[in-house]
């Protein structure tokens, strides 16, 4: 496999399609290599439009919906990004090569070692993967100036939209199979939130993720 033909296969039959135009998150796609975070099982799929799959059922989200979030997240070198999921630390190094500092939170003990490694192979120094559960946000640190979940959420957790910096933005995929939205959410003061829907998909819950209320009749 000619390796930067797929590269750019992927960016300009996939990527810009999906509305990915910034010139800076399409040049980071070029730098930060995606496949040397695909487990080596699945590297003949590293630039695929698909969920790859990742040890412990966990799967990386498809390439097109990672370079929609980058850009339209909008970071800027100084903030500080909450992500809930590191899997195997791709978006984890996109968003640290446009932010101060990226916390990831991993639930796996399995993922937080491959982001780890592969981190630190990719020569990206300012993201920590912590062992826990995200599913309610993480307090070490907050209030972020971007959270980024990297998995579905049925419902939002109050929770999360508390842990945003005035002005800071969540992205996030609310809903349950097989309709769900992912929205970018921009804290606009102590209780006002502004919501705008980016595009329908369909991914994974994350882990532990809080439930819907069940009404008994």
């Amino acid at each position: 496999m000619n390796i930067e033909q797929a590269r750019f296969n992927m960016i300009e039959q996939q990527i810009r399609p999906w509305d990915v135009l910034d010139p800076e998150v399409l040049e980071l796609l070029h730098v930060v290599k995606r496949e040397n975070f695909v487990p080596v099982a699945h590297k003949a799929l590293a630039f695929a439009d698909i969920e790859i799959p990742l040890p412990g059922g966990e799967a990386m989200l498809a390439p097109k919906i990672e370079a929609r979030l980058l850009q339209d997240l909008g970071l800027k070198k100084h903030e500080s990004v909450l992500e809930i999921g590191a899997g195997a630390g791709y978006l984890t190094a996109l968003l640290a090569h446009k932010a101060r500092h990226v916390t990831s939170v991993e639930i796996a003990p399995e993922l937080k070692a491959l982001a780890d490694k592969n981190l630190a192979d990719n020569g990206v120094t300012n993201a920590t993967v912590e062992l826990g559960n995200g599913a309610q946000g993480w307090t070490g640190g907050a209030p972020f100036d971007v959270i980024v979940v990297g998995g579905s959420l049925p419902v939002l957790p109050e929770a999360l939209l508390q842990q945003l910096k005035i002005g800071g933005r969540l992205a996030v995929i609310i809903g349950q199979a097989p309709a769900m939205k992912a929205q970018l959410i921009t804290r606009t003061g102590e209780a006002g939130y502004d919501t705008r829907t980016l595009f329908e998909t369909n991914v994974k819950a994350l882990e532990l993720a809080v439930a819907p209320s069940t009404f008994q009749f």
